[in-house]
């Protein structure tokens, strides 16, 4: 399974939702690793360390900050971006699909946008 990097607003819902279908989750979520109200391109310099996808809400600024990473060539291991108004089971049921059969080339250098 993938490792992922929950930013700070996203929905813990979602969570417990993908660990109920999953199993497990290897997630680890942005306030708890010290990168709560960081700026967005230090938490995708610290999600590209780790190796870790980032989840996140923020339709506006991640998307770009991510974008200049794989522009200047700096790793970029992914980004998913979930809209806010997917309903839960939906966001559960992808999130999961992608983190069961996905690995983490399928998402180096991808923005991903659900839906």
């Amino acid at each position: 399974m993938l490792s992922v990097l929950a930013d700070e607003n996203f929905s813990h819902r979602i969570l417990r939702g993908i660990k109920l279908r999953a199993g497990s989750l290897d997630v680890l979520i942005a306030q708890n690793v010290g990168l709560g109200g960081s700026q967005d391109s230090a938490l995708l310099e610290w999600a590209a360390e780790q190796h870790r996808i980032v989840f996140t809400h923020d339709r506006q600024t991640i998307p770009r900050h991510a974008y200049q990473r794989i522009r200047s060539r700096q790793p970029m291991p992914g980004v998913i971006v979930v809209s806010d108004t997917v309903p839960i089971g939906e966001a559960v049921e992808s999130l999961t699909v992608y983190l069961e059969c996905g690995t983490a080339e399928d998402f180096k250098n991808l923005v991903t946008f659900l839906p």
